[in-house]
């Protein structure tokens, strides 16, 4: 089975509002009508709304980077996924490396907003990653098995295709350090084999996993050249035009 690539920019707390719509706009004008991969920004939340209005009509779509697992309620400063979904994105981050590790998120959490952003419409990149102290010890796959199995607990063989997985190697994360091609591809092998044993082979094969940690022009292609590396969730590089459309070309 053939994969579409898919290559998502976390903007994460950067940009001001004509910044996020020129890059936005900058984005979509540069890709061609028929990309051969899936595209997706995703803005700050304040954002969004302008940035759905700027790629309307484009082959380009919006995330959000986070989202909270109830519908309403008294949780001040959240957004649901049915909010997230109803001012027009198709994505949520969910379980990013920075939210696990400063915001105290749980693979519980991630569960539950998993869940949610399912029942809204929304394809979660749920994202799993070891520390280096984690990868130094030897534990990374035993790490991303307890992410894995934790924060997509529950979920339906159906469920599990409407979602993407992300795996960002938190030593690589705005660092300039790059999992080697060979180190990537042995996780992303690792969790495809987790997707057959928890799920079954038709899902393994059909649900992206995207690599994300310090994604550049100049060493996407070598990444994205690997069996089972169906794209990138950028970071830095996802804040210039040139860089990311460089990163999305390398995809194509």
């Amino acid at each position: 089975m053939v994969r579409k690539p898919f290559i998502a920019g976390n903007w994460k707390m950067n940009m001001d509002l004509q910044s996020s719509i020129d890059l936005a706009s900058g984005i979509a004008h540069g890709l061609g009508a028929s990309e051969a991969c899936e595209v997706a920004v995703c803005p700050p939340s304040v954002y969004l709304a302008a940035v759905v209005k700027a790629v309307a009509g484009n082959p380009v779509g919006v995330g959000a980077q986070n989202c909270y697992f109830e519908r309403d309620g008294a949780f001040t400063g959240e957004l649901s996924a049915s909010m997230v979904s109803n001012i027009g994105c198709q994505y949520v981050i969910l379980g990013h490396s920075e939210r696990r590790s400063i915001f105290g998120e749980s693979d519980a959490d991630v569960n539950k907003k998993v869940f949610a952003a399912l029942e809204a419409g929304l394809t979660p990149i749920v994202c799993v990653g070891e520390l280096l102290e984690e990868r130094e010890a030897g534990r990374t796959l035993d790490v991303i098995r307890t992410q894995f199995e934790g924060s997509l607990a529950g979920l339906s063989s159906d469920q599990m295709q409407h979602c993407v997985i992300a795996y960002e190697p938190v030593w690589a994360i705005g660092t300039g350090k790059v999992a080697t091609p060979d180190q990537a591809e042995e996780v992303h092998a690792s969790i495809r084999g987790l997707l057959t044993s928890s799920f079954d082979q038709a899902t393994a094969e059909s649900v992206r996993i995207q690599y994300g940690g310090s994604v550049k022009p100049d060493n996407a292609s070598e990444l994205l050249s690997q069996p089972n590396i169906d794209g990138a969730l950028v970071g830095g590089a996802s804040l210039k035009t040139d860089s990311f459309l460089a990163i999305v070309k390398a995809a194509n």
